[in-house]
């Protein structure tokens, strides 16, 4: 994959606050877009994340969840599975377009367009690492770990 630099962005997070890229860049960052809070296969996502959350920290990493639900639906989310990281809301799409992460989707049945579930890997310059596109939930967050330890 060529290196690529995300460029600076913010976006509304939890917790009442604004999440910018460039200052927390003395970290690794884990960028992981989901289609929709408290759906199943997000919310299996979300927890492994938030199980594994003390292994990123400790190899200094933060992780931030990104969809297009509302601040007050992310609070709520991250409250019911106790999630130790910010979600993100981008209703603009404007961080979901930068990634590419947006696209048209079958869901029951129907055509549709959402964010296809995708996690991208920013060493501590803010340049894309590794990504995955269209993964499946369940167990992907001890994948990303495991390229975060050889960072």
């Amino acid at each position: 994959m060529p290196i690529q630099a995300v460029a600076d962005f913010t976006l509304p997070a939890t917790g009442s606050v604004d999440f910018t890229l460039y200052p927390i860049r003395s970290k690794s960052l884990v960028i992981y877009f989901y289609p929709k809070d408290s759906t199943p296969g997000c919310t299996t996502e979300a927890q492994q994340f938030r199980d594994l959350y003390a292994a990123y920290q400790k190899a200094d990493c933060e992780i931030v969840g990104v969809s297009r639900d509302s601040i007050k639906s992310h609070e709520n989310f991250k409250t019911r599975f106790t999630l130790p990281f910010a979600l993100l809301s981008d209703a603009e799409e404007k961080l979901c377009t930068q990634f590419g992460v947006i696209k048209q989707k079958k869901l029951y049945g129907k055509d549709v367009r959402g964010i296809e579930r995708s996690t991208f890997v920013l060493d501590n310059k803010g340049i894309i690492r590794k990504e995955w596109r269209g993964l499946k939930a369940d167990g992907h967050a001890e994948e990303v770990l495991a390229f975060v330890q050889t960072l």
